[in-house]
């Protein structure tokens, strides 16, 4: 986090906490039993929701577990693309004290999360797709990003390596983020390249950044350069960028490996592999918990393919008439493996 941004969010604290102070007082905010009777909940949005399944993903669960408490209310909040004001927006969201918990996804949030949890201890956080420790106010769940970005580069690689029609025949697929993040470099980067490897040692992974989680033009440019330097599969990570690499794909003939959701219709025959995480899931199961007092507070926790949090979609027709039968069979043995724990893929 620059300088120029904690000092941002610094001041803001300072010039809310006043407010936050009569805000606790009016909420009771030290009964924790009595506030979730009637608590409000805040699905904090880091982007926009439509479009974007992960959030999409995110409010649907939350909303599905409020309504299961009549007198929970929960209201959803878009802090736009700029990841620069995402901070400012939060310290505004919880100031006056109006939100006993606010739920977001994303892995950059529990940075931003931890100096307004310290500044307002009253409001609890919760985020998904994340994970941070060492503050009791704050829990995250993560996905094993390993095991996911494993099985799209195994995928990846059987198709690149393989004979189907717009298979160039090389050791080489791409990955194209939105933005450079820790996850990004240290787990999905070296899981995919990792799953292509079990294909072929002779794997390489062109990697490339968009700058922003929006540009669809510019991810299909990046995409259409990767796909003229070898790279026959490519795996978009960019929010609504992607859409600029499923355009990229239809005009050039090359595969998609898809990752979070079921994205075979976006392309069909082209999409070669989707990669979910059950975000609606854990966020039904983890804020239902919250509300009936069940939810283990502060304890980071990391969710994967044995547990069902994380899967590959191996039962749309559109990934069956796509991929040849030789190539779903070691796919699905792959995740056989996976799933009995025969291959164990752990986050470090």
């Amino acid at each position: 986090m620059n300088k120029v941004f904690r000092g941002t969010v610094a001041a803001l604290l300072a010039v809310a906490s006043v407010a936050f102070v009569a805000g606790c007082a009016k909420k009771g905010a030290g009964n924790a039993a009595s506030a979730r009777k009637g608590a409000t909940i805040a699905v904090f949005v880091p982007g926009v929701v439509s479009g974007s399944p992960v959030y999409e993903m995110l409010v649907a669960g939350t909303q599905k577990a409020v309504a299961e408490f009549p007198s929970a209310k929960v209201q959803v909040i878009e802090a736009g693309t700029n990841q620069a004001e995402w901070g400012d927006k939060l310290v505004s969201l919880v100031a006056d004290g109006s939100y006993d918990l606010v739920i977001t996804s994303n892995p950059a949030m529990p940075e931003i999360i931890a100096p307004v949890a310290e500044r307002f201890p009253a409001v609890r956080f919760i985020a998904f797709d994340a994970w941070y420790q060492g503050n009791p106010r704050i829990t995250t769940f993560r996905y094993n990003q390993r095991e996911q970005a494993y099985v799209s580069g195994f995928m990846a690689a059987l198709v690149a390596s393989g004979t189907m029609e717009h298979s160039l025949g090389t050791k080489k697929i791409g990955l194209i983020a939105g933005q450079e993040y820790p996850a990004m470099n240290d787990i999905i980067l070296p899981g995919f390249l990792e799953g292509a490897r079990a294909v072929d040692a002779g794997f390489e992974a062109d990697f490339r950044v968009v700058g922003n989680w929006y540009d669809a033009t510019k991810g299909a440019e990046l995409a259409k350069s990767m796909h003229a330097a070898g790279a026959s599969v490519i795996m978009p990570i960019a929010g609504g960028a992607n859409q600029g690499v499923i355009a990229a794909a239809k005009d050039e003939l090359f595969y998609v490996a898809w990752f979070d959701d079921n994205g075979y219709a976006k392309a069909p025959g082209l999409v070669i592999s989707s990669s979910v995480m059950a975000q609606e899931r854990l966020a039904y199961e983890k804020t239902k918990a919250w509300l009936d007092g069940s939810l283990a507070q502060g304890v980071p926790s990391t969710v994967g393919i044995a547990d069902g949090y994380v899967d590959f979609v191996a039962n749309d027709p559109l990934w069956v008439e796509a991929v040849p039968e030789p190539l779903r069979v070691r796919m699905l043995d792959l995740l056989g493996r996976l799933k009995s724990g025969d291959l164990k893929l752990p986050v470090e």
